[in-house]
């Protein structure tokens, strides 16, 4: 069930990220059970790592609270509406439920755009902006092999 307090949670955190200077105006929840366990900002200028955005930094607090690599029975409660890699990172992390503040079109109005992205995403490799070269891919598929055998892997 959807709580207004919660979303509150993380507009004020964006809100108190930008005035402590640390990031962009993003944050996130995670809530289980009714209780956050966890809490995300945006730190992408701050730790100088395009990753730490904060439905991810929140996700990986999480993780850590739960010990557990899923977050099956969680909610997470954003800001903004997810980018594409951290859209990426919550499916991975298997939420039950994604609620969001602002969307992808507010935050490139103020200068976070990610549209390039879905494009480039929707293009065959050859047409990306960045090149994508593939390179020993026999030597890298026993790593696969071996993989498929074990008997010892955990699933996700």
């Amino acid at each position: 069930m959807a709580s207004n307090a919660f979303m509150q949670e993380a507009i004020e955190l964006s809100r108190k990220n930008i005035r402590d200077g640390k990031g962009g105006p993003f944050a996130a929840v995670v809530v289980r059970e009714q209780k956050i366990i966890a809490r995300g900002t945006n730190l992408v200028t701050s730790t100088n790592d395009p990753t730490a955005h904060a439905e991810v930094v929140a996700i990986r607090e999480a993780c850590r609270t739960l010990q557990t690599f899923q977050l099956t029975g969680c909610d997470i409660y954003t800001s903004c509406e997810p980018c594409p890699m951290c859209l990426g990172a919550i499916y991975w992390a298997r939420p039950d439920t994604i609620y969001y503040a602002n969307t992808h079109i507010d935050a490139a109005n103020i200068g976070f755009d990610d549209f390039f992205i879905y494009k480039e995403i929707a293009l065959p490799i050859t047409d990306r902006k960045i090149p994508m070269i593939q390179m020993m891919r026999e030597e890298a598929f026993v790593a696969f092999e071996e993989w498929k055998k074990s008997q010892d892997k955990i699933h996700y």
